[in-house]
């Protein structure tokens, strides 16, 4: 059973880039590139354009193709579920990714979307493989177009990011280990190949942490739409604060940096782009809050993450010109969506809303339960915004399970801030 509340749709910014205008481009791409940028909010790059370069974001909105109304077609995106339906052009009922994480209804546990037992990790203890992608991926459709010719690689801060982007037939996954700072990937991917392995043993992030520190690209009174207590720059020495360094690492612009400095080791090492048959290069940065602070918090740090990242997208687009040129590129950028850092109070602006707690839902779904059918665990877990139902003691009390199903979407709709209940039996039915 599925509860759906009200909110704004979340829209994203797909842009191609396919090398400069002036010049005619080749019928096939020697390496097709696709970034994608977590949390990248399309009102944030255009409000900091002052800030930015000519090279980057400017340099896409001139001279590549922009869709400016672009939209997730499901409610809710995350990283996982939007990665998912850009790389398979694909829903979430159908592609299978439905978010990072969600109950297993049989164990009724959370899991990861590529959990794996099956598949050991290298350079990590985490079982990982893309099983639980349902259909097939762009990098899929290219491996079988060239019969196997075309290289497929994806490096990312995130494992799923990287995973679900590489797809079933890739070459290979690389994501960041935030406990080791070394790159890793899974052995599902039959190819972990030496010049990573020597790059782990010798220009990891895990060697260079102690001299990393994030501080403003421009002098303060560069930014703007700064609160008033903000009277100092800011520094972040990822060595020396608490908590996990390279967790911390992956909520920096820093980390788009060393997705580009493995980029240029993959372009060096390999002969990607090198030939005739297209590869494939899935990319993901990251721009959102710095350790998931709200907004009004990090208002600076937020400015200089998108400063950053407009340089980032410029050294990249240098580096695929050096290395392959641009004619033969075919460069794509799109955005995961974003989650709201602080979501207003509807009370302060008299919006018609409510709130919504999953726990006291059950809670009083089950004592609404036992009333109507008599003592017993009727629900029998509960996930985000997904309640689960005790089929086995159901069936033990010769219940009819879509009666109930029906008679718990009619109690729970009634609740402050529920907009819409799916019930399983609904969702078999149809859209």
């Amino acid at each position: 059973m599925k509860l759906s509340a009200t909110g704004l749709i979340t829209s994203i910014l797909a842009l191609t880039f396919s090398g400069l205008q002036a010049q005619a481009q080749p019928p096939v791409p020697r390496l097709v590139v696709t970034l994608t940028i977590d949390q990248l909010r399309t009102d944030y790059m255009e409000a900091f354009s002052s800030l930015y370069g000519e090279g980057g974001f400017k340099r896409l909105m001139h001279e590549g193709k922009v869709f400016r109304q672009a939209e997730m077609p499901f409610t809710r995106p995350d990283r996982a579920s939007a990665i998912a339906s850009i790389h398979t052009g694909s829903t979430p009922s159908a592609n299978g990714i439905i978010a990072r994480r969600w109950m297993d209804s049989q164990t009724l546990r959370p899991v990861n979307c590529v959990d794996d037992p099956a598949f050991m990790g290298n350079y990590t203890d985490e079982n990982t493989s893309p099983a639980k992608l349902l259909t097939s991926t762009l990098a899929d459709e290219l491996r079988i177009a060239t019969r196997n010719g075309g290289m497929i690689y994806a490096i990312a801060p995130f494992r799923d990011a990287a995973v679900l982007a590489a797809g079933h037939a890739g070459n290979s996954a690389f994501w960041l280990n935030a406990e080791t700072g070394k790159w890793c990937s899974t052995t599902y991917y039959s190819d972990f190949p030496w010049w990573l392995s020597n790059y782990n043993e010798q220009r990891s992030p895990d060697f260079r942490i102690k001299d990393m520190a994030w501080e403003p690209v421009y002098p303060m009174n560069r930014y703007v739409f700064l609160p008033d207590w903000r009277t100092m720059p800011f520094k972040y020495n990822l060595d020396t604060e608490g908590d996990n360094k390279f967790r911390r690492l992956l909520t920096t612009p820093l980390i788009n940096d060393e997705v580009n400095l493995l980029v240029e080791e993959l372009l060096d090492k390999t002969a990607v782009g090198k030939d005739s048959i297209p590869d494939l290069l899935a990319l993901t940065y990251y721009a959102g809050n710095y350790r998931h602070r709200t907004n009004a918090d990090c208002g600076m740090e937020i400015q200089d993450a998108y400063v950053r990242m407009d340089q980032n997208i410029a050294s990249l687009l240098n580096m695929l010109e050096q290395k392959v040129g641009l004619r033969n590129v075919w460069f794509c950028v799109a955005s995961t969506g974003y989650a709201e850092a602080e979501a207003p109070d509807p009370g302060q602006y008299r919006i018609p809303g409510g709130e919504f707690h999953i726990n006291r839902c059950a809670t009083l779904l089950n004592m609404y339960l036992m009333a109507t059918y008599g003592e017993g665990q009727y629900v029998e877990a509960y996930y985000d915004r997904q309640i689960y139902l005790n089929h086995k003691l159901i069936e033990n009390k010769q219940l009819d399970l879509t009666e109930i199903q029906e008679k718990a979407a009619a109690f729970l709709v009634q609740f402050s801030g529920v907009d819409k209940v799916y019930s399983a039996h609904r969702l078999l039915l149809g859209s």
